[in-house]
């Protein structure tokens, strides 16, 4: 009898400290989402592309496409969801799993519209991890080769000579450049008129034909027109000079400092994607970057390549956010 009464107490003691045993064991294990994001990626890796095949952003996504392959070890599935100027992809991923197999490669249009659509079906900064930028190509102020004006300090002059008088022309209302020019206008205290086109080459050409006076458009859209000397170069919007452009002065060179006009185009995971995913697929992008066929592939393109880390991409959208949204409501802009 007292032997089983001494027996009892024991087993159960060890019975209460066998969980916390457990317990102890496991903390130690590594977490669900750390095993996850050490066998990624172990299947196919879905690239969304919000534009049509041929556009900008899709010859960018498969000039990188086989680079990502080499390096992850996966293939890359490029997936054209064009439409709603490039919401339809951009939600498709917003509402993908945060597993890091579906992406979205997507152009300066992604920050635009948020700034401008209050209805979007996604927020652009809570439902997506900025991963890197992948490309960058800055827009170049032209003018009619015709029009008295060599720098951007002699256009401000002509246009605050005969306020409202110039006109500049865009790829359309609600666009990239028609936010850009209405902000560097404010900042140079000139007004000038907005005739939107449908497109850059029909925005071009207008400005060729001097239906109006400047332009805002990529290289790659008025390299013919620069060369054929149908339109002047008065500055470009990078951080630094063009190397196929070394005379024409940056627009903070140009009397507007801090001042940039540049295209990108980002790769985004859904929101939510672990860190340690992210960061695996932004070493993959940024080593691919310094491979010097694509960049020679990219430069063909008239882009150049960017890379860097997640933080300066998200700081990007959010700074153009912010701007946009600023000067959509200060020039009375709406999303048409």
């Amino acid at each position: 009898m007292g032997g089983g009464r001494s027996f009892f107490p024991v087993f159960r003691r060890r019975e209460r400290a066998w969980p916390r045993c457990l317990v102890a064991g496991l903390l130690l294990l590594p977490g669900p989402s750390t095993a996850w994001a050490d066998r990624y990626p172990d299947r196919p890796i879905r690239v969304i592309v919000p534009t049509s095949a041929g556009s900008s952003p899709d010859l960018v996504a498969r000039l990188l496409q086989p680079h990502l392959e080499k390096r992850l070890g996966q293939l890359i599935v490029i997936d054209n969801r064009a439409g709603a100027s490039t919401i339809i992809g951009a939600d498709a991923v917003a509402k993908a799993a945060a597993d890091g197999y579906t992406l979205l490669l997507v152009p300066t249009t992604f920050t635009v519209n948020a700034a401008l659509n209050s209805r979007l079906p996604f927020d652009p900064e809570r439902d997506f991890a900025p991963i890197a930028i992948v490309v960058k190509n800055p827009l170049l102020f032209c003018v009619n080769a015709r029009l008295p004006a060599h720098t951007l300090q002699e256009f401000v002059a002509l246009a605050k000579a005969e306020p409202g008088k110039l006109n500049y022309a865009t790829p359309g209302a609600s666009s990239q450049a028609h936010l850009l020019i209405e902000m560097w206008s404010a900042r140079a205290g000139i007004r000038l008129q907005h005739v939107p086109y449908r497109g850059g080459g029909p925005a071009a050409l207008s400005v060729v034909a001097g239906e109006t006076q400047l332009v805002l458009l990529s290289s790659t859209g008025m390299t013919s027109h620069i060369k054929s000397g149908a339109v002047r170069v008065l500055a470009t919007g990078g951080a630094a000079r063009e190397a196929e452009l070394p005379a024409v002065p940056t627009v903070a060179e140009a009397g507007f400092p801090g001042f940039e006009a540049v295209q990108w185009v980002g790769l985004l995971a859904p929101g939510g994607t672990p860190r340690e995913i992210v960061d695996t697929i932004n070493s993959a992008v940024n080593r691919a970057l310094r491979d010097p066929d694509l960049m020679e592939n990219l430069g063909a393109q008239g882009t150049t390549a960017a890379g860097g880390t997640p933080e300066e991409f998200r700081a990007l959208v959010s700074s153009e956010l912010k701007n946009w949204k600023e000067t959509a409501h200060r020039a009375g802009i709406h999303l048409e």
